[in-house]
């Protein structure tokens, strides 16, 4: 198992990084939130979790142990895969999973892309034993999840765009972000705001 890879950002795209190591470039699956910690050429360290397929062998990537550890747990789920999980991380951080499951919250889990009413309620069964109780409590009057405004800047500006361009980008986003059922998701509303950006170029 690859338990991490460690070196400079050789390139960063909506839902991936390379990360360099030893000469070689390693192609690792991130969602917007651990991507927007990301600066080309700048080193890094993510915790990696190899997901191996007959026709392929993709590497998932995590800002910390936590969340990878969180990221694997929710595979042991009937129905989930790798591609789930990390929407689930995508739109939830581990210790929200972890309080929404303890607390038998569907709507947190149909906020994520490919989830539907029934489908949370077998998450919430199946998983309510495994992700353990949430690490931390968050702060009165706190969003237990970022919105997706801040997740969408945050992944422009990780990908070496201006303060000002991340700012255009999301203002021009917002309208499709709003017609959106539920939840935004944001991989689409990054690859809108990246078209919107070369326009503008």
């Amino acid at each position: 198992m690859i338990a991490f890879v460690s070196g400079p950002v050789a390139a960063l795209a909506p839902d991936s990084a390379v990360v360099e190591v030893g000469g070689i470039g390693i192609a690792v699956q991130c969602t917007p939130d651990t991507l927007s910690g990301l600066r080309l050429g700048r080193p890094a360290k993510l915790a990696t979790s190899l997901v191996v397929r007959e026709d392929s062998l993709t590497l998932y990537g995590f800002a910390d142990d936590d969340e990878r550890q969180v990221f694997e747990l929710l595979q042991t789920a009937s129905g989930v895969g790798p591609r789930l999980a990390q929407a689930m991380l995508a739109v939830h951080r581990p210790d929200a999973l972890r309080r929404a499951v303890a607390t038998g919250d569907e709507k947190a889990l149909i906020a994520v892309p490919g989830i539907g009413k029934k489908g949370a309620q077998k998450l919430l069964l199946e998983l309510k034993d495994r992700l353990g109780e949430p690490l931390g409590a968050p702060a009165l009057g706190a969003p237990v999840t970022q919105g997706w405004r801040d997740q969408l800047h945050a992944a422009l500006i990780g990908l070496g765009y201006a303060t000002r361009e991340a700012d255009e980008a999301v203002t021009a986003v917002t309208p499709q972000a709003e017609a959106a059922e539920g939840a935004p998701q944001v991989g689409h509303l990054l690859k809108a705001a990246l078209q919107t950006l070369n326009r503008a170029r």
